[in-house]
């Protein structure tokens, strides 16, 4: 059975709930799953035992409630850990620098974006932060992991991985250099880390569903203007490898999240930047999409 996996709310007040999309409906999995293994309220728990979850899952049906009569929040609540890929699309690179990245001469470079804080779901709205002036939108694809692992060779790592989901690695990119530390390079964590800055969503599609993460397409529309129109075949590092480098370091978690790098298309070489009032929509291939409005934030 073909499924996604989401959390969602019947009702604005209620708790988030895991549930499974099947044929535009939404069953909840813990009134139709019982496991002495996971907590089937909870995607964050269906990840960090997938092995045991999925056969349940694929075994699942029922009656579910239309999806359009649901609120879906960000699938998981919340990842683990969120690793983030820098300049890790070939097309993205060149906007940024005006030349080519030389794989053989380089290892995949990584950042951590704080979870709790930054994560929301498709239509939640992106608060901009008094902070920045540059808000900058990035699409990516987000690898969920499923089964941890350490020194995870690239032949073996998309056997580590649950599925996929799209997060929007939103960026204030005033922080690109810190002026006040010159001897520093770009500032990481106020760059990334801040109140909503992690859109995800729509749902986690099984690795199973898709055929080769490296072989989708990602698009970005702001206020209904193509910006974002790019490729994952773009990827400097694939996502294989980039499991296997992050495992070299220490142990990848299950419920882990990679956000694996975005392409061409962002705002800032043309210093174009998203303001309240704007609405920020990705679509990647076989993942979905997710529409987030922009409001003033604190």
């Amino acid at each position: 059975m073909s499924f996604r996996l989401l959390s969602y709310k019947a009702n604005a007040n209620d708790a988030p709930r895991a549930g499974l999309l099947v044929d535009e409906q939404v069953i909840d999995l813990a009134a139709n799953c019982s496991s002495d293994e996971f907590d089937a309220a909870s995607v964050l728990s269906v990840v960090q035992n997938w092995d045991a979850a999925l056969p349940l899952l694929e075994s699942i049906s029922g009656d579910g409630t239309p999806l359009a009569d649901v609120t879906l929040t960000a699938p998981i609540l919340y990842p683990t850990n969120i690793f983030c890929a820098a300049a890790n699309y070939q097309d993205h690179f060149r906007e940024m620098t005006g030349h080519d990245v030389d794989k053989s001469t380089i290892n995949p470079y990584f950042f951590n974006k704080v979870a709790n804080q930054t994560v929301i779901g498709t239509t939640e709205n992106i608060q901009k932060p008094h902070i920045t002036e540059k808000m900058d939108w990035e699409a990516e694809i987000a690898v969920v992991i499923g089964r941890s692992g350490r020194n995870i060779k690239a032949a073996d790592a998309l056997d580590h991985v649950a599925g996929y989901c799209i997060i929007n690695d939103l960026s204030a990119r005033d922080y690109l250099a810190r002026e006040d530390w010159p001897s520093m390079r770009s500032d990481w964590l106020w760059q990334k880390s801040f109140d909503t800055s992690a859109p995800m969503g729509p749902w986690i599609t099984p690795k199973s569903d898709i055929a080769d993460p490296q072989s989708l397409s990602l698009k970005t529309w702001v206020n209904g203007e193509l910006k974002q129109d790019s490729h994952s075949k773009w990827m400097v590092f694939t996502i294989a490898e980039q499991i296997e480098a992050l495992s070299e370091h220490f142990t990848l978690l299950a419920g882990d999240v990679i956000a694996s790098g975005t392409g061409s298309g962002v705002g800032h070489p043309s210093a174009t930047y998203l303001n309240a009032g704007d609405v920020c929509r990705i679509e990647i291939e076989g993942l979905g999409s997710i529409e987030n409005p922009i409001i003033k934030g604190a």
